[in-house]
């Protein structure tokens, strides 16, 4: 597989993720309102309801970030980046992932490593009596979180040592 290809798998890995991530945030609000008018209306509530939309709200944030950094929409000073040219941008992209995005996500996949294991060895579930009872899947997401912005900035990588190399004039 090629860089090129093996990029285009990654983007489209995560612009599948984002789709999927748009549908399950249209069934949170859903569940937020049937939540609300459950409690207003009829004086009724359910915790296991009002966890799982922390639940999907943790997931949405934690999945949905390589689809945003896949269309450039994380947040950044583009006070100086919006002036500057393509190869510029490049390298600004390159060095901020490598120096930045990479380190970021290596320490999150360390520093939560035992968190997320202790978890899933006591197949952790919510503190609340009934609560959702997989509390070590949501705990999952960290790593799925760091794993999906490593493959994204690969990609990036990939794309930006691939113009740069391509804007290069014979003299540099």
């Amino acid at each position: 597989m090629s860089r090129s290809a093996a990029a285009a798998a990654i983007d489209q890995l995560n612009e599948l993720i984002g789709r999927w991530i748009a549908w399950l945030t249209l069934f949170m609000v859903l569940v937020t309102v049937v939540i609300v008018v459950l409690r207003y209306g009829f004086n009724i509530g359910f915790i296991w309801m009002q966890e799982s939309v922390r639940f999907m709200y943790a997931s949405v944030f934690l999945l949905g970030a390589g689809y945003t950094l896949r269309h450039d929409a994380h947040v950044r000073v583009d006070m100086l980046y919006e002036r500057m040219g393509p190869r510029r941008k490049a390298w600004v992209d390159l060095l901020g992932t490598v120096f930045f995005l990479f380190p970021v996500c290596f320490c999150v996949i360390y520093f939560s490593w035992n968190y997320v294991l202790n978890s899933w060895a006591d197949f952790e579930g919510s503190i609340e009596e009934r609560g959702l009872h997989a509390v070590y899947l949501l705990k999952t997401c960290i790593w799925l979180f760091a794993g999906l912005l490593i493959l994204q900035g690969t990609a990036t990588v990939i794309r930006t040592t691939r113009l740069l190399r391509s804007s290069e004039s014979p003299a540099t």
